[in-house]
């Protein structure tokens, strides 16, 4: 019975999958230089796995991301903003 306990134990501790956090994270993006631009960051950002919401401002030239840290960080999110054209880094140097 206690070897059965203990088995149930590992078991679920094992497939039990990590608990993910929701980050939300300002990234400075410089390069937008027309009201267009921001529909193409906000497009290349949610199209991240595990992007929930990116709020994009052309006047701060800036993007707000919400993700899921297992699934994105913030290296595949800046990423997807530079292969779309328009270069990022986390606004305040902070990661």
């Amino acid at each position: 019975m206690k070897q059965s306990i203990i088995l149930a134990a590992l078991l679920a501790a094992i497939v039990t999958p990590a608990l993910a956090a929701q980050k939300t994270v300002t990234l400075a993006v410089p390069g937008m230089s027309c009201a267009a631009c921001p529909i193409t960051v906000k497009k290349a950002l949610t199209r991240v796995d595990g992007v929930s919401r990116a709020e994009v401002d052309y006047d701060k030239r800036q993007a707000t991301v919400t993700f899921d840290d297992a699934k994105a960080d913030v290296a595949k999110l800046t990423r997807a903003t530079e292969d779309a054209g328009y270069p990022a880094s986390v606004k305040g140097g902070a990661q």
